[in-house]
């Protein structure tokens, strides 16, 4: 395959990503993926590995399972998106709210007030932030998120 067959591929496996998790709430396994997509899960895996090293997906360490397809999260955080129909998790509010753009517009973010612990609760109607209000706090500069994705 020449470098834009892989371009074009790895597009089509993210998109696969993405439309799997908007149905399931999970992200698909390599296997998933080879199996929706028709191709060996050797070429799956080095697609993972290509979005991983291009930060489009952050996989578990030392595994080839998807821990976030940002803005969406695998795994429970204390940033629950209702949406959709459906629940989903953010990895951070500003994600919780990236989710919500994601899937058209409309929906809410669950969290917790990072100082005191106090419910929080966002509501976005046609893009709109129409519910909550506080201030959104970055414990770490941008350019330092990729140090350690998972706690940033």
């Amino acid at each position: 395959m020449s470098a834009q067959d892989y371009s074009l591929f790895d597009r089509a496996v993210r998109l696969h990503i993405y439309y799997h998790f908007a149905a399931l709430g999970r992200p698909p396994t390599t296997r998933d993926t080879a199996n929706a997509l028709g191709k060996s899960l050797v070429e799956i895996e080095d697609a993972y590995r290509r979005l991983a090293a291009g930060r489009i997906i952050v996989l578990e360490p030392g595994a080839l399972d998807i821990r976030m397809a940002n803005p969406l999260s695998a795994v429970p955080t204390p940033f629950r998106v209702e949406t959709i129909g459906k629940s989903f998790y953010g990895n951070c509010v500003w994600d919780g709210l990236g989710v919500i753009a994601l899937f058209g517009g409309d929906g809410g973010v669950l969290a917790e007030c990072g100082d005191c612990g106090a419910p929080m609760q966002l509501t976005v109607q046609n893009g709109e932030l129409v519910e909550g209000e506080g201030v959104i706090h970055f414990a770490i500069p941008a350019a330092r998120w990729w140090d350690d994705i998972i706690f940033t």
